[in-house]
């Protein structure tokens, strides 16, 4: 097993901790971990709230991220509430993007077992924003 995959992995793991922050807020149960090209890890948690202004745990990372003063993601694992790696929505996929020219080439962690991964422009083909990075 590649060992930035558990690292990552295990990193999004200890800040995983789904929790009722308030009647209208609940947060920690989806989780996020990047590690950034420079080699930094960077967590975020998941927030929902009742009225939509919640935030995806990959964007709360790469929010933690940009005000670390850093933008260009390598690898990036999220851990679903059952402990299980998912894929980032829509939103995070757009906003990861946008980020930088090579994101495109961001490796996504489908499977912590198996190691298999995934490229960003695999999952978001035919981006709209290419010839603005031209």
């Amino acid at each position: 097993m590649d060992n930035i995959w558990n690292d990552l992995y295990n990193a999004a793991k200890r800040v995983q901790n789904g929790r009722e922050i308030s009647p209208f807020i609940e947060a920690g149960g989806v989780s996020a971990a990047l590690l950034t090209k420079s080699g930094n890890i960077y967590v975020g948690v998941c927030i929902d709230t009742a009225c939509s202004l919640g935030m995806c745990a990959e964007r709360n990372a790469i929010a933690n991220m940009i005000t670390n003063g850093e933008s260009k993601i390598d690898k990036l694992v999220a851990l679903m509430p059952n402990g299980k790696t998912g894929m980032p929505c829509g939103a995070c996929r757009e906003l990861m993007m946008q980020l930088d020219k090579e994101s495109g080439e961001i490796e996504i962690l489908l499977d912590i077992e198996s190691q298999k991964t995934v490229r960003l422009k695999e999952l978001v083909p035919e981006w709209w924003g290419n010839e603005r990075f031209e």
